[in-house]
């Protein structure tokens, strides 16, 4: 048990009042880890907070929006007014939309593009600043998609903006390892949440689940593992750059 004991650690959780990034919270919560829940709707952010305050664990909501570096910037100071540090950052927000390509407008692509991977890169640059300064190691975790490679059809955005994400964990695993920050990320396959819903046609399900050999969707407490190892460094001490796939089998598959 020792290998997933997160006691004495601060975890800051981008996006944690969404439903995937809730739960992941939540799941680093039970295991020890001081959790800061970050996110534009603060109801939401409440509730996972009370949900791991119902568990035993400490946790404290913070208002931001991802894609503003003030906003990074003062959420950081506040956190660290709470606990003194930050030795995780787990970046969840993500936006979606259905629109064919020749119907893309560019200020749709901007606006996925600002949450999906801009936020990311903001976040890495306040938080993982702090962390590589802090001189005593960290664990960055960014939630890909199964869309970043090779690409999902009907979500040309959402899949280009996750195959960055994926560059950009490459990258930034590089640059920060001599720091003893570990940059991984997260491959969750299909898991409904509210960013997905308008895409989940009858038609669309039937083609994800001839496509998953466990035949299902994802439960979002089934992501709580795989952001627990990444986040302690007793068990992922030497796991930087990799690709986690959470998905049922979904990226094994070819026809």
């Amino acid at each position: 048990m020792n290998l997933f004991d997160l006691t004495g650690k601060t975890a800051v959780i981008i996006g944690g009042n969404s439903t995937l990034g809730g739960a992941m919270a939540v799941g680093l919560g039970a295991h020890g880890a001081a959790v800061a829940v970050v996110g534009r709707d603060q109801a939401k952010a409440q509730e996972v907070v009370d949900r791991i305050a119902a568990a035993g664990g400490k946790a404290q909501r913070f208002a931001a929006d991802a894609t503003q570096v003030d906003d990074l910037s003062r959420v950081l100071q506040e956190v660290l007014a709470w606990t003194g540090r930050v030795d995780v950052l787990m970046n969840c927000p993500g936006k979606n939309s259905p629109t064919p390509f020749f119907e893309l407008s560019m200020e749709e692509w901007d606006s996925i593009m600002e949450v999906n991977l801009k936020s990311v890169v903001l976040a890495c640059q306040v938080f993982g600043k702090h962390m590589v300064d802090q001189g005593q190691g960290g664990s960055i975790i960014n939630i890909s998609s199964v869309s970043s490679d090779p690409p999902l059809s009907r979500v040309f955005t959402y899949s280009a903006s996750k195959a960055a994400v994926n560059n950009v964990t490459e990258f930034l695993a590089k640059e920060f390892a001599p720091a003893r920050v570990r940059v991984n990320a997260i491959i969750p396959g299909f898991f409904p949440a509210e960013q997905n819903r308008k895409i989940l046609s009858p038609d669309r399900i039937e083609s994800i689940m001839r496509h998953t050999p466990m035949a299902r969707f994802g439960e979002a407490e089934e992501l709580q593992g795989a952001a627990v190892y990444l986040a302690s460094d007793k068990a992922s001490g030497f796991v930087t750059g990799s690709l986690l796939r959470v998905d049922g089998g979904f990226g094994a598959m070819t026809i």
